[in-house]
């Protein structure tokens, strides 16, 4: 019998590595390089920009946007290409002051295609800590320009070291939930995932869960998809910190779903389930079954919003 350990690669996977076997050495000399033009910033986007086109796979840009059909121009560099110039950038820069660095990030988030944008989002986590409140307000155009889940979920990590670094920026990301763009919403969602990832004292403190069960809670019948996808894997995220808390808030959230039929909070708590305790399992399933989603579902927001527990506000930690 063949097992997917002996499966033979595809032609698509072996030109993808084949690819980035070639131009891995280049991504990393591309790191170097930029590190050295880090306090130029006129120099730097001129030679990011020929170094990308360098490494550009048309065949990645089309699985791009393959997988997130919203996403703007982009060039098709691969993502491991991109990480390994940004690692050799980020070790390179260790003692360039922050200050020099914020034009460039600014510059990036401003550019036309995706991979900038990614590698300034990537640079908001070092200039967090060297003006909070600058980087935060970049942070909040590229929220309001993203128009992908890529791009969303990878703005969600320097949005979660926000949020460790300072107890105000909580009411920011709440403003969120408010927004009529779905990708600002999803990115409550996505922000509350990574939060446990980040490594930071307070990341993974139930105080934290309970506040973040609460924007949860507040997202709740959304109807879009995207979003539900980012509550869901935020709530998987959870499970492992405060199993109790979670439980409790999906046992809550599935008899809403049951009592509403909301099938979009429905499959919220059922993409969920399996990282809760069997037995939580095995109470839900139950009450979550024959509730669907249905593509022309209205919003059920503000009943969510209105029944969010008082207490897990109350549990939100003084950071």
């Amino acid at each position: 019998m063949t097992t997917s350990h002996d499966a033979t690669p595809s032609a698509t996977t072996v030109a993808s590595q084949r690819f980035i076997a070639e131009h891995m050495a280049k991504a990393v000399a591309l790191g170097d390089h930029l590190a050295d033009l880090a306090e130029t910033p006129n120099a730097f986007l001129a030679d990011i920009h020929k170094g990308f086109a360098q490494m550009s796979d048309p065949a990645s840009a089309d699985g791009i946007r393959a997988v997130a059909p919203t996403i703007g121009p982009v060039l098709g560099v691969r993502l491991p290409l991109l990480e390994a110039t940004f690692k050799q950038f980020r070790k390179c820069i260790k003692d360039v002051p922050a200050a020099g660095l914020f034009d460039i990030a600014d510059r990036l988030l401003r550019e036309e295609d995706a991979e900038f944008h990614w590698f300034g989002m990537w640079m908001l986590e070092r200039l967090l800590a060297a003006d909070t409140e600058r980087t935060w307000q970049m942070m909040r155009r590229a929220a309001r320009d993203a128009g992908d889940w890529i791009s969303v979920d990878t703005l969600a990590h320097p949005y979660a070291l926000g949020l460790l670094l300072e107890s105000k920026r909580w009411s920011d990301v709440q403003q969120l939930v408010h927004s009529s763009s779905r990708w600002e919403r999803r990115l409550v969602g996505a922000t509350v995932a990574t939060l446990p990832h980040i490594k930071r004292v307070g990341a993974k403190d139930k105080s934290v869960a309970g506040r973040c069960l609460m924007l949860i809670g507040q997202l709740m019948g959304d109807p879009e998809p995207d979003v539900q996808k980012a509550l869901s894997w935020a709530l998987r995220s959870l499970a492992p910190i405060d199993p109790a808390g979670v439980v409790a808030f999906a046992t809550k959230e599935a008899e809403t779903a049951r009592t509403t039929k909301d099938g979009g909070r429905a499959w919220v708590i059922k993409d969920a389930l399996p990282k809760l305790p069997p037995e939580a399992q095995s109470t839900l399933r139950p009450i979550l079954a024959g509730v669907r989603r249905r593509a022309s579902a209205p919003s059920q927001i503000q009943a969510a919003a209105s029944a969010v527990d008082p207490a897990l506000i109350t549990a939100a930690p003084r950071l």
